[in-house]
């Protein structure tokens, strides 16, 4: 009985954290839109991720045996070259995707 109760308690404390976190966005968003420093991260963080990603990426195919980083930095010139040409942010996406795929499977 003693067990059960401990679950059921450790449950419905888990519940409410995870409520509490997925909720706390929600509560605070009038005063994430007036805050300059999460303005400034909101501009700069998701480029910042994404080169991070991206250095990730290559260089961890520069010491991989194979093909090198050739697939990766061929399909990062396409997905740079599309965005600057048509700014149009999925295209781009699916072109650097869709080029890494095909040149990592060989079938480029």
């Amino acid at each position: 009985m003693n067990d059960a109760l401990g679950v059921a308690g450790a449950i419905v404390a888990m519940g409410l954290v995870t409520f509490v976190l997925r909720g706390l966005p929600f509560v605070a968003a009038k005063w994430l839109q007036k805050n300059n420093l999460v303005m400034r991260l909101g501009k700069f963080l998701p480029l910042a991720i994404m080169t991070l990603l991206l250095v990730h990426a290559v260089m961890g195919s520069v010491n991989a045996p194979g093909q090198g980083p050739w697939p990766e930095l061929v399909s990062v010139a396409l997905l740079v070259a599309v965005q600057w040409r048509t700014r149009h942010a999925l295209l781009s996406m699916l072109v650097g995707v869709g080029s890494y795929v095909l040149l990592k499977n060989g079938l480029i």
